[in-house]
């Protein structure tokens, strides 16, 4: 590529940034103020591009329509971001902040399904912009007008907010929410309306940014999960709430994308590397660089754990006798299920994926519960733990006893290396890295075609004679109950006390002589392992294995179930795994439009169960001890 090339993929690069930037200024914003990790914040985005293609058909002709369509796109946006902030989050300000994020999550499924509902599943692109729909000759090449427009609104935008939180009364206001919300609500400031409007503006942005996309991307379904993925990488690699550090995380990440494309093919020491491949995960790769060397971005401040808003948790207590006598029951129950297989024959099937996400979620549950480190990348050891067995079975010829051994073997070498680096960092920082490492394995394994079948996956991996149909269900019960048991072991150890002793307070723990980095790469480890196991299992029942099991979806699947059941027990993520499966099997039976009852079903368990089912329901029991205890009084 010759220089003018360069020149054009370099401005390519600034049009990039500048979308980014719009994308994630928004939830940068939101963060600084409210501390909520909006997942919602692509949805927000994608409904903007979706409210523009509307408003645009409708009076966009001239360019004064069009202009004012994607100003009331962007106006729209921000009203729902303001609604969403006073019927739900309001409610939820005191939650925990991962339940915040789970409820945020709920709002990714209802808005998914209301757009397809709205406006069908196929893809919509915007009409060009009237007068801008030319192009203009850069040296020997010609680049679109309107993307020469864009590449100035990204600064412009920039300014604005430099000029809105800098220079006016409510910027100071926000300026000082950021460092201290309690403080500033001491003071008078009346913090409720001003998370309202911090949210409104930040939904605002979202749908300005995406209204902005109208004539270059088509309005999709899919773009809520693959844009905010990009914004959390921008958001983190700036710093949380710095509006400056996400534009320039965003020029970064952007001309850097553009580079590996103008590029192209390069060659180093006999080596060949196909520079244009690496920009699906070039921005992870970028993030991971960054928060190891700079954990909390290139312009941010530490902030205080995440744990300190929520609640003391209970100490955990060893287990009585009805409970030992339910969980005796409840496997027997399970194990009795594959005889009802002739009137139910689906029964088993949906039980055996019940199971196997149980031991997924226990295994982040360890991690996030006892460990107190969040992780929003744990399909990572999922995926390794699937794939090193399917291929042990597949390219090494190893039986399938052996690839259930070594496929949560190598998992575990995954959470090692990986959590060397993790463990340095702390509340959404570290989550965020553990995503960049997944979206590095996804990437690998999905651009590794010779090895590890690529798009396609890998096929024919099922168990031998001897454990076909139900005897597999019996294997994997079995493995399932005793790592479960292996898991409350460990909570109960010595280790397992040094595990919460690390996560309730590293600086006693580490004075009383615990080696606080050294616990957490080992629970880090652990938890790894289990995840591989789980991987390892699901390979074996399902056949086949693809790049899916890696995904920021899986990861987010682990979460939801650990918070639905409950970090508070081990019985939480079981519950959770199992309301999780079922509601999902039965409502996509039921329903084209499953996403949104599944979404509505979570947000009511959040609004009334905001300490996840099970620990909601231990509530409840703990305070009717304490009434029947003071009832006995009154009545002595």
């Amino acid at each position: 590529m010759g220089f003018s090339g360069l020149v054009v993929q370099l401005l390519n690069g600034l049009v990039e940034a500048s979308s980014l930037f719009m994308l994630a200024a928004g939830l940068s914003l939101i963060f600084g103020v409210t501390r909520i990790v909006n997942f919602a914040h692509g949805s927000l985005y994608m409904l903007g591009l979706y409210v523009a293609y509307t408003l645009v058909r409708s009076f966009g002709g001239t360019p004064l329509g069009f202009w004012v369509a994607l100003a009331a796109a962007a106006l729209l946006i921000g009203t729902l971001g303001a609604v969403i902030e006073i019927f739900l989050l309001r409610r939820i300000y005191r939650a925990p902040e991962l339940f915040q994020l789970l409820a945020t999550f709920a709002l990714v499924l209802v808005f998914n399904d209301m757009a397809l509902w709205l406006w069908g599943p196929e893809d919509l692109l915007g009409p060009l912009a009237p007068g801008l729909s030319g192009s203009i000759r850069i040296l020997d090449r010609y680049f679109p007008s309107y993307d020469l427009l864009l590449v100035f609104v990204g600064p412009a935008v920039l300014g604005l907010m430099w000029g809105l939180l800098t220079r006016t009364r409510w910027g100071m206001y926000v300026r000082a929410a950021t460092q201290d919300r309690e403080m500033l609500g001491a003071l008078g400031v009346n913090q409720a309306w001003l998370f309202t409007s911090v949210f409104a503006l930040g939904a605002l942005l979202a749908g300005l940014g995406g209204a902005l996309q109208i004539p270059r991307v088509p309005a999709n379904l899919s773009l809520d999960l693959s844009s905010i993925g990009d914004a959390f990488v921008v958001v983190v690699v700036g710093g949380m709430g710095s509006i400056p550090g996400a534009y320039v995380a965003a020029l970064l990440i952007a001309e850097l994308k553009a580079l590996c494309v103008a590029l192209g093919t390069v060659s180093f020491l006999g080596f060949t590397f196909a520079l244009p491949k690496l920009t699906l995960v070039l921005e992870f790769v970028f993030m991971a660089v960054v928060l190891v060397f700079r954990p909390w971005g290139l312009f941010g401040r530490q902030q205080g754990a995440s744990r300190n808003s929520a609640p003391v948790e209970a100490p955990l207590r060893r287990s009585g006798l009805a409970f030992r006598a339910f969980m005796v029951v409840l496997v027997v129950v399970l194990a009795l299920l594959p005889s009802l297989s002739g009137l139910m024959p689906y029964v088993p099937i949906l039980m055996l994926d019940v199971i196997i996400a149980a031991l997924f979620a226990l295994s982040l549950h360890l991690m996030m519960g006892p460990g107190g480190m969040a992780s929003f990348g744990h399909a990572a050891f999922f995926g390794l733990g699937a794939y090193g067995a399917a291929l042990c079975l597949k390219a090494a010829g190893l039986p399938m006893g052996w690839a259930i051994v070594l496929g949560p073997a190598i998992a575990a070498l995954g959470a090692l290396v990986i959590g060397w680096f993790c463990i340095r960092l702390s509340g959404v920082y570290l989550a965020m890295l553990t995503l960049a490492f997944a979206q590095i394995v996804w990437s690998v394994v999905f651009q590794w075609d010779d090895f590890t079948g690529g798009s396609n996956g890998l096929i024919g991996l099922w168990p031998p004679a001897w454990l076909e149909g139900n005897n597999y269900y019996y294997f994997a019960l079995a493995i399932v109950v005793l790592s479960a048991w292996v898991i409350r072991r460990i909570l109960f150890s010595p280790f397992g006390y040094a595990i919460r002793a690390c996560r309730d307070s590293a600086l006693r723990a580490g004075a009383i002589g615990i080696d606080v980095q050294q616990v957490q790469w080992l629970t880090f480890i652990l938890s790894g392992s289990f995840a591989g196991l789980a991987g390892a299992l699901f390979v074996f029942s399902k056949g086949s294995v693809g790049p899916e099991v890696i995904s920021i979806g899986k990861s987010v699947d682990a979460l939801v179930m650990v918070l639905l059941g409950g970090l508070q027990t081990l019985m939480g993520p079981v519950v959770g795994a199992a309301v999780f499966h079922l509601l999902q099997d039965y409502f996509m039976g039921a329903t084209q439009y499953w996403h949104a009852l599944f979404g509505g079903v979570i947000l009511l368990l959040v609004l009334l169960a905001p300490d996840g089912i099970v620990g909601s329901l231990g509530n409840l029991a703990g305070r009717w001890k304490e009434r029947h205890s003071a009832t006995k009084e009154k009545a002595a």
